[in-house]
């Protein structure tokens, strides 16, 4: 009785030392997939419900407005709270104005393909910056934040602004992982000097994103991959899947916010639009963009995009 109790005993060990060990291979696997900015991501952006379309406007425009922004631009840059090298361009108004933006690029993008956002808040009297997230475009970084470390850079960056400038109104704009990081940052403790924050098709936190395209791409449920995944993003970059949460960032916000999300974003659900929403207790307004896919609003809404937010502005900025 005794050796057959050894037995089962040594059985479950094996058993749960293969589990732990196949978890691990499983979280290393999917941190290395959505987090390294070093290996293919096609399996996540070429999936049918991420795809993402140009429409033929944004493609004939894109051309002038790259040659517009690099005549532009200067090359910026800080130390982040962990010793990187942070980037950013800097496209100051050729009218005297103390009106900044800041800008930021989505997933696996870069500051360099923001130029369409770049040049509307320049176009209506505003200095920009648009950094490149850390470990994207010039910026250095092993990892990608998903928003969360990122806050941290985004207050860094307005910092930098107000120092240049110390009567700087900056309002705060981001797309997909750009609006994330937004949101995550609104939860910090701003300066006064950032007067409003625009998110667009940002995700309600980095679990519910990635618990979502595990079973969108995977067919796999949350557990127990998820938790590996977390583990393994914890140890190689020390932040859980879960602590790195919009919902509740937000929530802790003093800073008016407009949320912003297309009706057909298969990317990021909308559904996650009302979560942020519901948890923001400041002044805020939300535009839901009927027919528009992830990162497509302003192209589907058009004038009625821009409108928004600029009424949406005019109430906090000079």
């Amino acid at each position: 009785m005794k050796r057959k109790f050894k037995v089962i005993i040594i059985i479950i060990s094996l058993l749960l030392v293969l589990f732990v060990g196949a978890g691990f291979f499983a979280g290393n696997y999917f941190y290395n997939l959505a987090l390294n900015p070093n290996t293919d991501k096609s399996a996540v952006l070429d999936a049918p419900h991420n795809s993402i379309a140009e429409s033929p406007k944004d493609a004939k425009e894109k051309e002038e407005r790259e040659k517009w922004f690099k005549e532009k631009n200067k090359d910026s840059y800080i130390q982040s709270f962990d010793d990187l090298k942070l980037h950013a361009y800097t496209l100051k108004n050729t009218n005297e104005t103390n009106k900044w933006a800041i800008v930021f690029h989505g997933y696996s993008s870069e500051g360099s393909q923001m130029t369409k956002y770049a040049k509307h808040f320049y176009d209506t009297g505003y200095n920009v910056l648009v950094p490149d997230a850390r470990a994207h475009g010039k910026s250095e970084g092993d990892y990608i934040g998903m928003g969360w470390h990122d806050r941290l850079d985004v207050v860094s960056w307005i910092n930098n602004v107000i120092h240049s400038d110390k009567n700087a109104e900056i309002v705060l704009y981001g797309v997909s992982m750009g609006g994330a990081t937004v949101m995550m940052a609104s939860g910090e403790d701003l300066p006064g000097n950032v007067k409003a924050i625009i998110e667009d098709c940002g995700y309600s936190s980095v679990w519910d994103e990635f618990s979502y395209q595990l079973q969108a791409i995977f067919n796999l449920p949350e557990f127990p991959i998820m938790y590996f995944s977390s583990i393994v993003t914890k140890l190689r970059a020390d932040f859980t899947l879960g602590e790195a949460d919009s919902v509740k960032q937000v929530a802790k916000s003093k800073t008016p916010m407009l949320f912003i999300h297309g009706s057909n974003d298969t990317f990021v659900p909308s559904e996650m639009l009302n979560e942020v929403y519901e948890a923001a207790n400041v002044p805020k307004e939300k535009f839901i963009v009927e027919g528009a896919g992830h990162g497509n609003a302003e192209s589907v809404a058009g004038d009625a995009y821009w409108k928004t937010i600029n009424n949406f502005l005019a109430k906090y900025i000079k």
